[in-house]
C-alpha cells in the first residue's frame, strides 16, 4: 500500500495549520500528570533520535534473487542423504545373485601314511598309504536358493522405494523452507513499509502535541508501536537466518553461506481432487510401496522356512593314488536330516508367519497415516486458498479504505489517535496474515506431493 504520499500531505497540512495558531508556536517539554507533578516528555529532537535508533535496525536486503527451481536442481545433484539412499539401492541390486548361488565347493588334498609321519613316504608299500584329492559340493533342497533370490529382489525393491521417498522428502522439506523463507522476506518488507508509515503518524502526533492540540499519550503510543514493529523485525530476522541455514544444509553448503533473497512466487492452483489424491497414495506412494515390498519379502521368507522341513545334500567325489597298488576312487552323498523339526523348523515357520502378519499390519497403519495426512493437507490448502481470496478481495481493500478515511478524519480532529492506530494495526496484520496464508497454501501442496508421489498443482 502506498500511504506515504498521503500521510506526508496530511503532515504538511497539519504543521501549516498548527503553526499559525497563537500561543502554540513552540514545542512543549513538560505536562502535568494526574498527580499534579510535572513529567518530562520527549522533545522533537529526542523523538527523532529514538526513531533514528529504531530505523537503524532496519537493514536493506540483498537484491540478488534465488529461484526455487535452481535450488531443486542443486539439491538433487548434491544432497548427501539422497546420494546415500541411491548407493544403498544400487548395492542391494547385487544381492540376488549372491544369495541364489550355490555355496562354494570344497577341494581337499589328503595323504595317509602307515608307519611314517612324512606324507607319501610309504605310498605303494602299505595298502592304506595313499595320496589323493577330493571335491565336495553342498546342494540345498530344490527351491531354497530361488526363494532366497526372490527375497533379495524384494529387499532391493524396498530400498528403491526408500530412495524415491528420500527424494520426495528432501524436495518437500526444501520447498517448505523456501516458502517460509519467502513469507519472512515479504513480512520484513511489509514491516518496513508500515514502519515508515507509522513514523509519519508519530510526527503528526508530535506536531499536534507541540501546539497543544494533541495529548502526550498519542506520542507515547506511536513510539510504543514503533518499538513493537522493531521487535517483530528482530523475530523475523531470526527466522530468516534459521531458514537460510536450513536451506544451505539441504544443499550441502555451510550454514553461513550467503543465499540472497527469494524470487517472487506465482500462486499455484490445486488441480487434484481429494479422491484422486487418495488413489495416488494407493498407486504410487513410495512409503506404501516399501511396505508392500516388505509383505512380499516376508511371504517368500515364510515359504523358505517351510522348505526347511526338507533335507539339504552334499556330494563328494575323490581319487587317491597308492603307488604300485591299484588307485582308489570315492563317491559320497551326505544328507542333512531335519530330525528335530518339532523344536526348530516348526517354530521357524510360526515366526515367519508372524512376520508376514506384522508386515501387513504395518502396511495398513502406513496407509491410514498417509490418507489422514492427505486429508489434513488438502483441507489446509483449501482453507488457505479461501482465505487468500478473502484477504485480496475484501479484507485488505476495505481496511485500506478505512485507514485512508481515518487519516483524513484525524487531520481535522474528528478521530482520536487510538482509533487511527487501531486501523493501522488492522491493515498491518491483514497484510502479514495474507503472506502467512500464501506460504501455508504452498507448504500444503509440497506436503501433498511428498505423500502421494505425484504433482498436485498446475
Amino acid at each position: 500500500m502506498n500511504f506515504q504520499r498521503l500521510v506526508q500531505n496530511l503532515l504538511i497540512g497539519a504543521l501549516v495549520g498548527l503553526s499559525g495558531q497563537p500561543g502554540h508556536g513552540q514545542n512543549r517539554s513538560s505536562e502535568l500528570n494526574p498527580g499534579g507533578k510535572i513529567s518530562e516528555i520527549p522533545t522533537s529532537q529526542t523523538q527523532r533520535s529514538r526513531q533514528s535508533i529504531v530505523s537503524a535496525q532496519i537493514e536493506p536486503v540483498s537484491p540478488q534473487t534465488v529461484t526455487l527451481s535452481e535450488l531443486l536442481e542443486e539439491v538433487l545433484r548434491s544432497q548427501p542423504e539422497i546420494r546415500a539412499a541411491q548407493k544403498r539401492f544400487e548395492g542391494s541390486r547385487l544381492r540376488p545373485s549372491l544369495v541364489s548361488s550355490l555355496p562354494d565347493p570344497i577341494l581337499s588334498i589328503a595323504s595317509n601314511n602307515i608307519g611314517n609321519p612324512i606324507p607319501a613316504t610309504t605310498v605303494g608299500e602299505e595298502d592304506m598309504s595313499l595320496v589323493g584329492v577330493s571335491f565336495m559340493q553342498e546342494i540345498p533342497f530344490p527351491g531354497k536358493l530361488q526363494l532366497q533370490g526372490k527375497m533379495a529382489e524384494k529387499e532391493a525393491e524396498s530400498y528403491w522405494h526408500e530412495y524415491q521417498d528420500t527424494q520426495l522428502r528432501v524436495i518437500s522439506e526444501l520447498k517448505q523452507a523456501y516458502y517460509h523463507w519467502h513469507f519472512v522476506h515479504q513480512a520484513l518488507a511489509v514491516l518496513q513499509r508500515n514502519f515508515d508509515l507509522l513514523s509519519q503518524f508519530s510526527k503528526i502526533a508530535e506536531a499536534r502535541y507541540g501546539v497543544g492540540q494533541g495529548i502526550q499519550q498519542d506520542v507515547l503510543r506511536a513510539q510504543t508501536e514503533l518499538s513493537q514493529l522493531a521487535r517483530r523485525r528482530v523475530e523475523l530476522e531470526q527466522q530468516r537466518d534459521s531458514l537460510v541455514a536450513m536451506i544451505n544444509t539441504s544443499l550441502n553448503r555451510p550454514p553461513d553461506s550467503p543465499l540472497g533473497v527469494p524470487a517472487e512466487i506465482p500462486k499455484l492452483e490445486l488441480s487434484a481432487t481429494l479422491s484422486e489424491l487418495y488413489e495416488a497414495v494407493q498407486r504410487q506412494s513410495p512409503r506404501l510401496g516399501k511396505s508392500q515390498a516388505k509383505i512380499e519379502q516376508n511371504t517368500f521368507a515364510l515359504n523358505l522356512s517351510r522348505k526347511e522341513y526338507y533335507p539339504d545334500f552334499s556330494v563328494e567325489a575323490g581319487w587317491a593314488s597308492r603307488g604300485r597298488l591299484p588307485n582308489m576312487w570315492e563317491t559320497r552323498i551326505d544328507v542333512r536330516v531335519p530330525l528335530y523339526f518339532w523344536r526348530k523348523q516348526r517354530y521357524m515357520v510360526r515366526e515367519s508367519a508372524q512376520a508376514v502378519e506384522e508386515a501387513r499390519h504395518e502396511y495398513d497403519a502406513t496407509r491410514q497415516s498417509l490418507l489422514l495426512r492427505v486429508k489434513d493437507d488438502y483441507l489446509m490448502a483449501k482453507a488457505s486458498e479461501q482465505l487468500l481470496e478473502l484477504y485480496t478481495g475484501t479484507l485488505i481493500p476495505q481496511a485500506t479504505l478505512t485507514l485512508e478515511s481515518a487519516m483524513a478524519s484525524y487531520q481535522v480532529g474528528n478521530l482520536d489517535f487510538l482509533s487511527l492506530l487501531t486501523t493501522f494495526q488492522n491493515v498491518l496484520n491483514y497484510e502479514l496474515e495474507y503472506y502467512d496464508q500464501f506460504a501455508s497454501f504452498h507448504v500444503a501442496l509440497a506436503r501433498l506431493e511428498e505423500t502421494t508421489g505425484r504433482q498436485v498443482d498446475r
